[in-house]
């Protein structure tokens, strides 16, 4: 490694959500920001990678977008292609990049061997340079027999043996283990690291300006369903519980995301016209802002919204989805377990005077930090400090092997 120019190469599994994209995008800010000199690129598929801002010496490589069918299968986001075609064209990229990158340190994003294994040759060939190979998932994947077919299907473990020097899991040890269920040698499981959640913080550029009133003087609560391409049921909960309420609520920002369907985001604006304390955003890439500012939080559970409940010390109530992953519904119960937040189980939907009371009592509810879980949030912390202990083992080691695709 060069010890005036470490470079970082950032693998990001988007098909489809804002997940990967701003777990990724978290971790390099936060990289550049201990290291001076640091670079970080990240590869990505999402088609709004380009609606966020980034920090000096982070920059990211868009590569062709995919998305899932609900029958499981991938198809190109825009291209008129197969997505053999596409999955090899993505492929290339990913390998040229690294090649010509030079990365010291690869990490790979929940995906042990990227979308279709896209990420595997990439991985061969580093693994013969002094690159250190990174595996990071988050906290929870998914139902531990469920995950076991898939990794099984998919055929990973000779990767997690012989490819990746570290297994990063950006969770505490104490709340969640991703790979319960799963018998792993201890050749992997030796490699594994508990980081702690990521911890998110105001843009620089959001502590300049003035804080976010959509309600003037009034507190509110914010409704946010990440991304929002599986939200229409959570926000039209929430509607129906302002159309019929019976007892008063706080005003609600609900901002849908960038991949609610347009007819649902169109009706829900349609419907918020009617009420004079609902407002409707379609999407912030800055949501920290009212995230910050808001009396209350209402989320779905994925990682994201989790580690800024977290972050910002909010009351919470979760209504996370069960289909097609359980991974939201086993945070939000592992979270309620432990007394961070309170949990209104999909399947009861759509009743609005349910949805109603809970409205109503959330604004009361204690904030996560009263529950005396200690540790929560090192995350950034953690990877930071073994970057460091990379970048120096790479410092006294041998000289720097070539790339050989």
């Amino acid at each position: 490694m060069s010890s005036k120019t470490p470079k970082i190469l950032i693998y990001s599994h988007d098909s489809f959500g804002l997940g990967h994209l701003r777990r990724c995008r978290a971790i390099a800010h936060s990289l550049v920001g201990d290291f001076d000199t640091l670079s970080v690129l990240i590869l990505s598929g999402s088609p709004i990678i380009g609606s966020f801002e980034f920090r000096s010496r982070v920059d990211f490589v868009r590569i062709p977008g995919v998305i899932k069918l609900r029958n499981g299968e991938y198809t190109p986001l825009s291209l008129h292609i197969n997505i053999d075609q596409t999955l090899a064209i993505r492929s290339s990229i990913i390998e040229h990049t690294a090649k010509v990158f030079e990365p010291d340190i690869f990490i790979v994003d929940k995906e042990p061997l990227g979308l279709r294994g896209e990420v595997l040759r990439t991985l061969e060939a580093l693994k013969d340079t002094d690159t250190r190979l990174v595996l990071g998932l988050r906290d929870v994947m998914d139902d531990p027999a469920v995950l076991k077919e898939e990794w099984d299907r998919k055929n990973v473990y000779p990767a997690l043996r012989d490819l990746y020097d570290e297994l990063w899991i950006y969770g505490p040890e104490d709340i969640c283990d991703p790979l319960e269920g799963i018998n792993l040698p201890s050749t992997v499981t030796d490699k594994l690291r508990y980081t702690g959640y990521l911890r998110r913080e105001l843009p620089k550029s959001a502590k300049e300006n003035p804080a976010p009133s959509p309600f003037g003087e009034e507190p509110y609560i914010l409704v946010t369903p990440g991304g929002g391409g599986d939200g229409v049921e959570m926000v039209d909960w929430v509607m129906r519980a302002y159309e019929t309420r019976q007892r008063p609520l706080f005003p609600a920002l609900i901002v849908l995301g960038p991949f609610m369907p347009a007819a649902a985001a169109a009706q829900f604006g349609e419907r918020a016209e009617h009420l004079r304390d609902v407002e409707i955003i379609r999407f912030t890439p800055q949501i920290e802002p009212f995230l910050a500012h808001a009396t209350a939080i209402v989320g779905m559970g994925g990682y994201n919204t989790f580690c800024e409940i977290l972050s910002f010390d909010k009351p919470t109530l979760m209504v996370p989805r069960v289909m097609p992953r359980r991974e939201q519904a086993i945070r939000a119960e592992r979270a309620e377990q432990s007394g961070l937040l309170k949990v209104l189980p999909i399947d009861r939907y759509p009743d609005p005077d349910l949805m109603a009371t809970a409205l109503s009592e959330l604004p009361e509810m204690a904030p996560p930090s009263s529950a005396g879980v200690d540790n929560l949030l090192g995350g950034l912390e953690i990877i930071s400090s073994r970057v460091g202990e990379i970048f120096e083992e790479q410092m006294a080691g041998e000289s720097r092997k070539l790339v050989n695709f």
